[in-house]
């Protein structure tokens, strides 16, 4: 069967092993979404869009290429030491503290199954050693896959704008450019690990006596938000 990739409203995304197309006329009247495209992920034939090029602020679904850049350029046992400025985000947050220390791997549950925005900069930080060398990462990738439209200025979806070459950029994207991201992503296992887990668990990081990285005695607990993933059948991947 082939592989669709639906992406409504910027908000959600989905690989279907099934889907039935329906004409622009009928489904397009039943769908809310101020933008939509759903796209086979096999070969990226768009298959049905609205507004698919319309350029829209991406929110926390910027995380999906915060995760995958993470997982491509950093080491998943690596040990994240949380900044004051990571700590400072707004909500949704982890509440990690200044100095707490985590796994990388760790932090990547949490990004992706709560979508924690000190958990991202957090990230961003630690592969790329601050968060504009980090957005400068996302952005070549997203020139690599084929985005027309997309600009990274955050690594967790706050809004940002930044004077480029005389034009002023917005952290924005489209739902085709979305998809486009998302259908690369689908491809890493790691990825799909993490954003198919239900919930998961951690500690944070601190060091013996030894020098030695051990266990803490702060526990964090991710639960998947994406309901979808029970209640669609065929689904194995998505982002809130």
């Amino acid at each position: 069967m082939r592989k669709i990739l639906v992406i409504i409203c910027l908000c959600m995304v989905y690989l279907l092993n099934s889907a039935q197309v329906y004409g622009e006329n009928d489904f397009g009247k039943q769908l809310y979404a101020q933008a939509a495209v759903l796209m086979d992920g096999s070969t990226g034939k768009v298959l049905f869009e609205k507004n698919g090029d319309e350029i829209k602020a991406m929110a926390s679904t910027t995380k999906i290429m915060t995760c995958i850049i993470a997982l491509e350029n950093g080491d998943l046992d690596s040990i994240v030491k949380v900044s004051k400025y990571a700590a400072s985000m707004p909500d949704v947050q982890l509440n990690i503290k200044e100095g707490e220390m985590y796994k990388l791997e760790d932090l990547l549950y949490s990004l992706m199954l709560e979508s924690h925005n000190d958990s991202a900069v957090a990230i961003a930080e630690h592969v790329a050693g601050g968060v504009d060398k980090f957005c400068e990462l996302m952005n070549k990738k997203a020139i690599e896959l084929g985005c027309e439209n997309t600009y990274f200025i955050t690594p967790n979806g706050l809004d940002g704008e930044k004077e480029v070459d005389g034009v002023l950029k917005k952290h924005s994207t489209t739902a085709k450019d979305l998809a486009i991201i998302m259908k690369y992503c689908i491809t890493n296992s790691q990825f799909l690990e993490i954003t198919r887990t239900p919930n998961y668990s951690f500690k944070n990081i601190i060091q013996n006596k030894n020098g030695e990285y051990v266990s803490g005695n702060i526990t964090r607990n991710a639960i998947n938000r994406n309901t979808l993933l029970k209640s669609m059948e065929g689904l194995i991947s998505g982002k809130t």
